[in-house]
Order: structure tokens, then sequence, then C-alpha cells
């Protein structure tokens, strides 16, 4: 968690409710568990943060998200919906897909939308005929579970097949949050340069998809897209991997049937 930006001061402090969920009879998988650890293992490599109050405040926030990410999740379940975090640097192309894959995929989405300030990026589904609802988090540089809770109530999942939610631009952060997701796409685009999987690798460990995007550019940039996928495959073996462009349409359909066939694998 950052010192500084306030990311570590969630709405969660603000919420003393609690809800009941209906059986769904869904099972499935989560990184809740592999988030906490990670967001543990920063805490200890960082002396800063390393004091035991720090560090209680810190666990009782992430146990409280943990709750209500589970919560999320059964009620995505129970609308029989796949929730989708996309998650990446400021400017991968995470609402640019978005907005192509609306064109591509044969099933209904919607997208909770994430950023420090504006509007601009829900504003752009919306203009492409997308259900988005947006969260502007001021300080915080990721979203967290209370935040996704509260833009769901805003959200018609039955009316859609897969929510996304769209997190804050950064590397760091959101790997470490559980927002109730089944599924989390990272992107990683071309201009942004080399090792920035070895150099984040919480992020990536995270993914169940990466996705390298903006690849009509490899010709302009001295980026070795083998040697990035391999690290990729260190952090994580069996981690999918693609490559995008918006240029290229068979590429986006490739997504869009990634995403499908998990929600026939559910």
């Amino acid at each position: 968690m950052c010192k500084d930006c306030g990311c570590s001061i969630t709405d969660s402090h603000a919420h003393g409710h609690s809800h009941s969920h209906g059986e769904d009879g869904h099972s499935h998988d989560h990184g809740s568990s592999s988030q906490h650890q990670d967001a543990h293992q920063h805490l200890h490599d960082n002396p800063q943060l390393n004091d035991p109050k720090t560090i209680s405040i810190i666990t009782k926030i992430l146990d409280k998200n943990d709750q209500e990410a589970e919560h999320n999740r059964q009620h995505f379940n129970s609308k029989n919906v796949l929730s989708i975090n996309l998650m990446s640097s400021p400017g991968s192309g995470k609402t640019t897909l978005l907005e192509y894959l609306a064109d591509v995929a044969d099933f209904k989405f919607g997208v909770v939308e994430g950023d420090l300030e504006t509007s601009r990026d829900a504003d752009r589904l919306k203009a492409k005929g997308i259900e988005a609802h947006q969260i502007q988090t001021g300080s915080a540089c990721h979203l967290d579970a209370f935040m996704v809770h509260k833009a769901l109530h805003h959200m018609d999942l039955e009316n859609m097949d897969v929510c996304f939610v769209e997190n804050v631009g950064n590397l760091v952060c959101p790997a470490s949050y559980d927002v109730g997701s089944h599924l989390n796409i990272v992107l990683v685009s071309i201009p942004e340069g080399e090792d920035k999987i070895a150099k984040y690798p919480v992020m990536f460990r995270q993914a169940d998809l990466i996705l390298f995007t903006k690849v009509d550019l490899l010709p302009y940039f001295e980026y070795d897209i083998e040697r990035e996928k391999a690290d990729a495959r260190k952090l994580k073996p069996n981690v999918d991997i693609l490559e995008v462009s918006t240029k290229d349409e068979d590429s986006l359909k490739k997504v869009a049937q990634w995403i499908k066939f998990k929600m026939e694998m559910r």
C-alpha cells in the first residue's frame, strides 16, 4: 500500500452493514488469498510500513475488503454474470479495448469504471452503447470492493453477461485489492517499454490473461515480446497470453472468444 496517496484509507471504514444472499449454487476461484499474501509481503519488504500498529490496521482493512469482495462475487453469481477486473498502467488501452470489444463480442457487458477524476472513460463507453458507471476515487490509486459494491447498485446486471471492472491505471496497488471479480486481465502495451512484467511481478502473478496491446507498433520499438512472454510465464506458468491491436479485428475476436470460453466454463 502507498504511504502517502491515501490508498490504505478506503471506504471500508464507513461500512458497518451486512447483507444476506441466496444460495446461487456456483463454485468459483478467486485471487483474494494470493492478493492478501502479496500485500503482507509488501508490508514486510518496506521497513517504513513494518510497524505492528500499521500492519494491524492494514490487515483489518484487507480483511474487510476481502469480505466485501466475496459479497460482490456472490452477487455476480446470483445474476449469472462473469466479472473481470481489468488492470494496467495508464494508457495501455483498457477503455479502447472495451470500445472495440463492443463491436465483436457476442455477449452483453457493462463496465464499472475507475479513475481518480473525470468521467471521460465512462462517457466514451456510453457513447458506444455500453452501460457504464464511473467511480471517482479522489486520492486512492486503486478500486476496492466497497467502491465496486456501491457501483453495482447502479448497474443492470439482469441484462448483461459480463461486468468489467476497469481499475485505476496503476501497476502496483490494484493487485493487492480483491474487488470481487472472477478473473483478472492485465494489459501491457508495447510503447511502455520492456521490463514492466519483471518490475511489477505482483500484478502479473494475479493475471489470468495477459494482453500485449498496440502490437501494431512493434516495428517502431525495440521490444522483445517473446522475452516478455517468457518473463510472464516464469511468474505464472499457466497464464494465458494474447497479442492485441485495434487495427486487427481477428486479435480482438480472440479476446472475446477467451472471455466467452470462460463464461461457458463456469
